[in-house]
């Protein structure tokens, strides 16, 4: 979460820097909270905690109705 609160955060991290080149340190801090932000999705993904497949998403998905019925075999008649 902190990557993102940093992103959101920008202007008050560069409150004090001014000049010049204050907007390439901006850029450098941005790239580096989304490499941070890639390295955390990688990590989930490789633990297994992100739904990537369509299995995990199996409890939303609508059971599918019946179409038709079928009864199978033959009926065998005894007859006494």
């Amino acid at each position: 979460m902190r990557p993102i609160k940093a992103l959101f955060s920008l202007s008050g991290a560069f409150r004090m820097i001014e000049g010049n080149h204050s907007f390439i340190q901006k850029v450098v801090y941005c790239i580096g909270n989304f490499l941070n932000l890639g390295v955390a999705l990688y990590k989930c993904q490789s633990m297994g905690l992100l739904p990537t497949h369509a299995s995990d998403w199996l409890a939303f998905v609508e059971p599918q109705e019946r179409i038709e019925f079928v009864g199978g075999g033959l009926i065998l008649l005894v007859v006494l």
